[in-house]
């Protein structure tokens, strides 16, 4: 018997990263491992997440908007923050979702549309950890389609008044500031909400079979009255809120993969471990060709992930390519959390294991950000030319 790769070793991954992004990457996966991976099954289980004591922790790590320049931000490039994201949803994509909703919606939404006034006050906090923040863009009866959004905003005097119900939004129950868009009689424009304000309020939605260990939250919001300088002044129509989707969805070509990756090292040590017989599963002819199927896809996922970060990084990378990114390595990580589940027969069925976890959690990230049905139309539309969403 000849000593076993690890996945990293078939492809040569590490050959295509510097010393930097695979220190990063270290990094964030032994921060991972020893702080998160230890109690997520108990959090999945219990539907509860400490998200206060989380986002501190992972404000020292410096994850947090590690992407976006200045105001207490790491600055990192696109292929480390993605790299982060790998390893933070290689334990669970309620973790990745929670640094996503943080770093690419709120933060990325105030960094790159706010006024300076609106930065100075929230992203060194945000950086840190000491504020959390959510993103206010799906509601009820408007997800793939967010131009026909009802949340509106109509001036009185020098203010602004706020109406209107957001669906599915990340962090929204603990949030100390939400960044929610609403129709003017000017277009669609964002605002910087405290949630402290008055007619504010984001209850949890409760009874979710994924992303359990994530706070989902509606946001209401009656008669909230908000200042002028409370909008984001460098925002105007759907190009604000789709921007910033587009860096969401970035990270999410890396995470997928991570849950993939876990699923599939999970499996192999499990088959490796598992007796039928009078030999081990992994011995079988039937489990090798599963693994080996499954290992080319993780591998392409990564080098996809890669290039794409490489491209972002030289700040040429278009939407439709983030799009071929998070169809592809989505779609194959919930194929292969199902897969691999069939390798762990019954027990993987058990929050002893983690693949049944990351099988439910894939099926929200197929929907969020973009569904998958959505994202082919977005690849087909660049490859035919013609618009098909309606």
């Amino acid at each position: 018997m000849s000593d076993p790769q690890s996945l990293t070793q078939l492809f040569a991954l590490d050959s295509l990263l510097d010393t930097e992004e695979i220190a990063i990457r270290d990094t964030v996966r032994r921060f991972s491992d020893e702080k998160i991976r230890p109690h997520i099954g108990e959090w999945f289980e219990a539907a509860a997440l400490p998200v206060r004591e989380l986002a501190e922790g992972l404000g020292e790590l410096g994850v947090l908007g590690m992407h976006l320049e200045g105001y207490g931000c790491a600055g990192m490039s696109a292929t480390a923050y993605g790299l982060a994201c790998l390893e933070l949803e290689a334990v669970d994509s309620g973790i990745r979702s929670l640094v996503s909703v943080q770093g690419s919606l709120a933060m990325y939404a105030i960094h790159h549309y706010g006024s300076e006034d609106q930065k100075q006050e929230w992203l060194p906090r945000m950086a840190a950890g000491k504020a959390i923040g959510c993103f206010g863009l799906t509601e009820p009866d408007f997800g793939s389609n967010p131009a026909g959004m009802r949340t509106n905003a109509k001036r009185d005097g020098d203010d602004w008044i706020l109406n209107g119900t957001k669906m599915w939004i990340t962090n929204g129950s603990v949030a100390d500031v939400a960044v929610v868009w609403a129709r003017t009689d000017d277009g669609i424009r964002g605002f910087v909400v405290p949630t402290d304000t008055p007619g504010f309020s984001a209850p949890e939605i409760k009874h979710k079979m994924s992303l359990r260990a994530s706070v989902t939250s509606e946001l209401v919001l009656e008669d909230v009255r908000l200042p002028e300088s409370a909008m984001l002044p460098e925002a105007k129509g759907l190009s604000g809120p789709l921007g910033c989707l587009n860096e969401a969805r970035f990270g999410i070509i890396f995470g997928a993969i991570g849950a993939a990756r876990d699923c599939l090292e999970s499996a192999i040590s499990y088959a490796q471990d598992r007796q039928v017989f009078d030999k081990s599963l992994a011995a079988y002819q039937i489990t090798q060709v599963k693994i080996a199927d499954m290992a080319l896809e993780v591998g392409k996922g990564h080098l996809l992930a890669y290039h794409l970060g490489r491209l972002k990084d030289r700040g040429v990378a278009r939407p439709e390519q983030v799009s071929t990114g998070k169809l592809n390595n989505v779609r194959e990580a919930i194929a292969i959390a199902r897969e691999c589940r069939t390798i762990l027969g019954a027990n993987g069925i058990t929050l002893e294991y983690p693949v049944i976890r990351h099988a439910n959690n894939l099926e929200s990230v197929l929907t969020y950000e973009g569904t998958s049905e959505v994202h082919q139309l977005v690849i087909g539309k660049a490859l035919t030319g013609e618009a098909a969403f309606r």
